[in-house]
């Protein structure tokens, strides 16, 4: 099926093309032109100036956790949360989603063993069910989880994927990573458990003191990852790296992508070796870090981030992209690179991300107003709905 979309201002990997005709046929872009006057077919669709851009792709997103459970004691069949949560995601503009699945025992996060295997499967069914985007993995793995790492081997050699699945290798013992300032972590008990600061600082000691007591299982399950990587079953994250001996003892074992370097010299280190570097969205649109890390910003501004991850909220790429182009930190095309070229390489798709002839045919029209963003049309490359129903922009 060839579908014809004009008059938009396309956003190319080095330069926009102001009034663009780009022409797809059958899940491919065919053809990236200037929609020069009596060129444009009748059957195109009109984008009336709209940007134009590659369907996003978000290699972190927590956003189904909430979907599953919005409110405590309310939890939604987990069928459903996957399906309620690809419509939030599609109209984000986000094409390619990789779910972060906690193969971790943390209940105060809602998270456990059994849970993160339900979740895996749904989203397994739901990816062979003709969905609207292209349903993925980030697998979350506790470092000093033994049953977690037992629970995630069977998982990942099931899988059967065009690419590798994400594996972010994570240890959220307050004191190093993202809680590197305890103080941070025990600010977020406060609030999300309604304690003293008192009661907080009680229950981080006794945290830190359990999971002290395996802390002989992180080099356990680097070196499986190692070995995952090496066979090429995975694609293995450095979750929160703070400083350069950690990135190079990551890199050492095959690790090959930083997420969310806490600190300029982790980034910096992961730079020099050469790995994908993923910074935070929402961290773009707060103007910073909610555990007091580096900003978002600042990486990229020095040239130390590949890609951004919607974290916890899928609108926010969309937002940080444009917002980061508006405010001068970067060119558009780099901006947009930020959430489509960069985040598929990160996760070893070259297929998608750009708009380029034989590029796989994601596109996403956007308008702004009041300053944001409003996505009005989406097309995938595997949608089969007419071009009447599954095209017609909304507005």
């Amino acid at each position: 099926m060839t579908r014809v979309y004009a008059h938009a201002r396309a956003v190319l990997p080095d330069r926009v093309i102001e009034d663009a005709l780009v022409v797809t046929e059958d899940g491919v872009i065919t053809d990236v032109a200037e929609a020069r006057p009596g060129a444009v077919p009748a059957e195109a669709t009109d984008l009336r100036g709209a940007l134009l851009l590659p369907g996003l792709v978000d290699t972190h997103s927590d956003g189904l956790e909430k979907e599953l459970n919005p409110r405590p004691n309310a939890e939604f069949d987990v069928d459903f949360a996957v399906a309620s949560f690809e419509g939030r995601v599609r109209a984000a503009g986000v094409t390619t989603i990789f779910h972060g699945v906690g193969y971790q025992s943390a209940p105060r996060k809602g998270r456990d063993l059994g849970r993160a295997v339900a979740i895996t499967e749904a989203i397994r069914r739901r990816a062979g069910q003709d969905p609207m985007v292209d349903h993925r993995f980030l697998f979350r793995l506790d470092a000093r989880d033994p049953e977690a790492l037992a629970a995630l081997g069977p998982r990942l050699a099931d899988l059967k994927a065009d690419v590798p699945p994400l594996v972010s290798y994570e240890d959220h013992t307050p004191g190093q990573g993202q809680y590197r300032d305890p103080a941070y972590y025990r600010g977020w008990l406060e609030g999300s458990q309604g304690v003293s600061r008192e009661q907080a600082q009680s229950m981080m000691d006794a945290l830190v003191a359990e999971r002290n007591t395996r802390a002989w299982h992180r080099p356990v399950a680097l070196g499986w990852l190692a070995e995952q990587a090496r066979l090429g079953h995975a694609r293995v994250l450095a979750h929160d790296p703070v400083t350069a001996a950690e990135v190079a003892d990551a890199y050492s074992n095959g690790v090959r992508v930083a997420e969310f370097p806490t600190t300029v010299e982790a980034a910096r280190a992961a730079r020099e070796l050469g790995m994908d570097i993923v910074a935070g969205a929402p961290n773009v649109l707060r103007g910073g870090s909610h555990s007091g890390n580096v900003a978002a910003v600042e990486l990229i501004s020095a040239d130390l981030a590949d890609a951004l991850s919607s974290d916890y909220m899928p609108s926010a790429m969309l937002a940080a992209a444009l917002r980061l182009a508006g405010d001068g930190v970067v060119p558009l095309p780099r901006a947009v690179a930020l959430v489509t070229s960069g985040p598929a390489r990160v996760a070893g798709l070259d297929d998608r991300g750009f708009i380029a002839p034989g590029a796989r045919a994601d596109l996403v029209a956007v308008t702004i107003s009041g300053g944001w963003p409003t996505v009005r049309l989406v097309h995938r490359a595997a949608d089969h709905l007419p071009a009447h129903r599954a095209l017609e922009p909304s507005w």
